[in-house]
């Protein structure tokens, strides 16, 4: 990831919290397994061995994205946020225009997201389209299924 990943200052230590029980709990238990399979002889048709190693491979590249991610990240000032118009950490509510159904949306980075918690990445086509945008306007959401239009009713923290 070259370019850096906005993260609330909360969600910055739970991705530190992450990376250090790769690091101390899931690298050592991995290690462990690998020696324990290795000691059960001929390596060559050792499936134990075999998935220890695939294991070990997958949780290393886990381990260099998140130090990357991490590392690239961009701290959201809390402080500075503004309801004038859609920006990071700003709940917003949307109304559908075909079908009247509202929604409410936490606009956050995508190591943030969770929909089920109403929280949307800002790189999605909705978030996307809502950035920048201001209580009362129209947005075009270019979306799999066609354009969809949103009012936005309110934005808050």
């Amino acid at each position: 990831m070259a370019t850096g990943q906005f993260v609330t200052a909360e969600g910055l230590k739970k991705l530190r919290e992450e990376l250090n029980d790769m690091i101390t709990v899931q690298r050592p238990a991995i290690s462990k397994a690998i020696a324990e399979a290795r000691d059960k002889g001929d390596l060559s048709e050792n499936a134990e061995y075999d998935a220890a190693r695939e294991a070990q491979g997958l949780l290393e590249l886990k381990i260099s994205k998140l130090q990357d991610l991490i590392a690239n990240a961009k701290i959201i000032d809390e402080s500075q946020i503004s309801t004038e118009q859609v920006g990071m950490l700003n709940k917003v509510t949307v109304k559908n225009m075909k079908t009247g159904a509202k929604m409410v949306f936490t606009l956050v980075g995508e190591s943030e997201a969770n929909l089920a918690q109403g929280k949307l990445a800002s790189s999605t086509p909705i978030g996307k389209a809502l950035l920048g945008r201001r209580k009362g306007e129209i947005v075009d959401v270019n979306a799999p299924a066609g354009v969809i239009k949103f009012e936005i009713l309110d934005i808050s923290l």
